[in-house]
């Protein structure tokens, strides 16, 4: 599909738009000479911007493609996810956002080091480090499945281009131009979204319509409240798993907690922080809609099996050509809306990726305190670096099977050991460096042996139809199955597959990853500190929350007393006469 005159316009507009913020607050301001000034915006942020930033970092280009393709294959039930937030709003606000914030450090993994030690802090940044590199591909990958489908560019020109673009304005800019797009960025992301929604409500004669396609062939579904922890998407395992995976991003996250950071005040976070979550659920329901939107127009007719795409991530850009080339500039408006979802996520990530390799791992081994200076070099450089790598990486993204679970997944076995060692750290003073050491360890095995393992069985559909493609729907008729057929093996798969021929471990519902990875690095931990002796007495009350550390202060309080007492009575013994 050739794009229109309006399409480029408004396309080319929107992304010269966002490498000019990078450009303003290069040459506005301090300039972006201080470290303060480049991570953290000399914390002068305000509440809208950041928490559109916050929503942008977490919603990316995976969901767009990942949630409208979970919708038109498996129905609604996704959706319930949204109101784990609701729970998990909170523990962040209260329990772990007082300790970091009040820190204040650049690397939200120096209080593992100050709470741990300094091997603790590595594993976890690394760890960090990786699970931010392979989502960040993953971002410039959906990207490229839009622009090739709709542009006809090839994958690898078309991330290369995005991942330029994003690492030309994180790099000059910092993070205030970095907030400041993702704000500008959102909207586009909602535009792109809502003009899916409007095209199939036009099409099919408005949204209740769309919603009643959707109910009357079976994609309605709200109350599965099954305990069984196989079945993919349950009450339990969206609540549960979104809650952990919520908890892991918001609380212990570098790219959010260095978010948190660039604001006045605590009191203001929290706002920030409350505000962000609807707005993260309001778009997160749209795009589910927008799947149900674009089921609407391929009920009878699904693509897939015609032949024309080869998976369900590719469906958004396919309803784009077939449906809204023929209005001027709407096709170029959902390009700049996907380009934009992906590069509001990959700056943030680029920016939190430098902050972390300069905190963690370039400044321990300097001999001697760095310039201010020479340290935002320091990580301009390495926003290039991040940004090369990122784009080098995502061609081999198109790998990993669906995008939302695939999005899912490199957050949860990286995301539950980690968010259990913190938890742990601000929780139970008693909890001690070799026995997180090893609890750390044990939990990162086992996530990943778990969430990379296999064979797994393959994701059900609900059932797809193709009675109503003409014949040139089909590519060839490679692909053709008639909707007896197609209804024949779906019910043979929803009916016991042979499920069982799989082991049970990696049957689990990969929503359950982060809590398995979570649970078994806090026993393992728990257990393992009970053998070592605990160092409570000499840590700072500051690294616990607000309920724990009285009684830290009161133990410190203790130990110094005692020591104290002891020190009087030996000098009084070596001043005694013979």
């Amino acid at each position: 599909m050739a794009l229109g005159v309006f399409d480029y316009v408004v396309l080319l507009v929107t992304l010269l738009m966002s490498a000019a913020i990078g450009v303003y607050y290069r040459f506005t301001g301090g300039k972006q000479q201080t470290t303060q000034e480049y991570l953290l915006g000399d914390k002068k942020l305000s509440i809208v911007p950041v928490a559109f930033s916050l929503m942008a970092s977490f919603m990316c280009a995976t969901s767009i493609f990942g949630l409208s393709s979970e919708n038109y294959l498996r129905g609604t039930q996704f959706m319930v996810i949204n109101l784990s937030n609701i729970i998990a709003t909170p523990i962040v606000a209260y329990v772990f956002l007082p300790v970091f914030y009040n820190l204040g450090y650049l690397s939200v993994y120096q209080y593992l080091e100050e709470r741990f030690g300094k091997s603790i802090r590595i594993i976890a940044s690394v760890a960090f480090s990786v699970q931010t590199i392979l989502r960040t591909a993953l971002m410039l990958y959906a990207v490229s499945l839009a622009l090739n489908a709709i542009v006809g560019v090839s994958p690898t020109f078309s991330m290369a281009a995005v991942g330029i673009l994003c690492t030309f304005y994180s790099t000059i800019g910092g993070i205030k131009a970095v907030i400041i797009t993702d704000l500008f960025q959102s909207l586009l992301m909602f535009a792109s979204v809502f003009a899916v929604i409007g095209a199939a409500a036009y099409e099919v004669g408005g949204l209740m319509e769309i919603w009643t396609i959707a109910y009357d062939y079976g994609r309605v579904e709200f109350f599965n409240f099954q305990i069984d922890p196989t079945i993919r998407h349950t009450w339990w395992t969206l609540i549960l798993g979104g809650m952990f995976t919520y908890v892991s991003v918001y609380a212990t996250n570098q790219v959010q907690v260095q978010r948190y950071l660039t604001m006045k005040d605590y009191n203001t976070v929290v706002k920030t922080l409350w505000i962000s979550w609807p707005i993260t659920a309001f778009l997160s329901l749209a795009m589910c809609f927008s799947g149900l939107a674009i089921f609407s127009k391929y009920r009878d007719c699904d693509p897939i099996k015609a032949g024309r795409i080869t998976s369900g991530d590719q469906l958004m850009p396919l309803f784009v050509v077939d449906t809204m080339g023929r209005t001027p500039g709407l096709t170029g408006l959902f390009l700049a809306g996907v380009c934009s979802s992906a590069l509001c996520s990959v700056s943030a990530a680029l920016n939190s990726l430098a902050a972390v390799t300069l905190e963690d791992y370039i400044k321990p081994l300097t001999s001697s305190d760095m310039a201010d200076q020479r340290r935002v070099m320091w990580l301009k450089f390495l926003v290039i670096v991040y940004g090369t790598l990122s784009v080098s990486l995502a061609s081999c993204a198109h790998y990993v099977g669906p995008l939302l679970q695939a999005s899912m997944t490199i957050l949860a076995i990286i995301g539950g050991p980690i968010l259990a060692v913190f938890t742990l750290g601000i929780l139970l003073p008693y909890v001690n460096r070799k026995g997180t050491t090893i609890g750390l360890l044990v939990g990162l095995a086992c996530s990943f042996a778990l969430g990379l393992g296999g064979p797994k069985p393959p994701v059900k559909d609900l059932p797809t139809y193709t009675n109503g493609c003409l014949s040139n729907s089909f590519d060839g008729g490679r692909h053709y199955y008639s909707s007896i057929d197609n209804d024949h093996l779906v019910s043979l798969a929803l009916g016991g597959s042979g499920d069982g021929d799989y082991v049970y471990l990696y049957r689990i519902s990969y929503m359950y990853y982060i809590v398995f990875g979570f649970a078994v690095t806090v026993l393992v931990t728990t257990v393992m500190s009970l053998f070592f002796e605990s160092d409570v007495e000499n840590l700072n009350p500051k690294l616990f929350c607000e309920f724990v550390s009285f009684k830290v202060e009161d133990r410190v309080r203790e130990s110094r007393k005692k020591n104290s007492t002891a020190s009087k009575m030996v000098t009084f013994s070596i001043d005694l006469p013979n």
